[in-house]
């Protein structure tokens, strides 16, 4: 049931990866909470802690597997100050994009390694990968569509702002 230390190192690659993205959504955050845009900043919070979430899923994986998880360094994050909210969310799905390939990466080293009960996990961050980017799409597909409309802008602000605060733990009521 334990996994091999070159895939344990995978993993724990993936631990570092997950609070990296939080790191970078925080400062996303700042960023927009700096421009007055308190609904988006509170988006980009949420999906912060949605990352840290992510990151307890592995660890208690590596966990339940008699592995050791191990957080790695985490990078402070670079976002241009002044970004617009565009360019912030474009940021938001270049990082989304990096973490996909890094679950795909994991998933064949996990099946290169004939390991069968990290299957379900890996399955569940697949679909939430293709959520994640898709959200992170429609958001930029509609900035540019109020692009130069304040109104639409404020609007859009305050409807992403209405998104629910969620826990930093794993529940465990999703697999993994």
């Amino acid at each position: 049931m334990k996994l091999p230390e070159s895939l344990e190192q995978h993993f724990n690659d993936q631990i570092t990866l997950e609070f990296a993205s939080s790191m970078a959504y925080r400062q996303l955050a700042i960023e927009m909470d700096a421009q007055s845009l308190p609904g988006i900043g509170a988006w980009l919070r949420h999906q912060a802690d949605e990352e840290i979430v992510h990151a307890n899923k592995f660890i208690d994986h590596l966990v339940d597997r008699d592995n050791h998880p191990s957080i790695g360094t985490v990078a402070a994050p670079e976002v241009k100050p002044g970004a617009s909210p565009v360019e912030v969310f474009e940021a938001a799905l270049a990082h989304e994009q990096r973490v996909s390939e890094a679950i795909r990466a994991l998933y064949r080293a996990s099946e290169e390694a004939g390991d069968l009960e990290s299957r379900p996990l890996l399955f569940w961050f697949i679909e939430e990968q293709i959520e994640e980017e898709s959200t992170v799409s429609e958001i930029i597909t509609r900035l540019s569509l109020v692009e130069g409309d304040g109104n639409g802008l404020l609007r859009l602000d305050s409807e992403l702002g209405a998104r629910k605060a969620g826990s930093t733990e794993n529940t465990g009521s999703e697999v993994g």
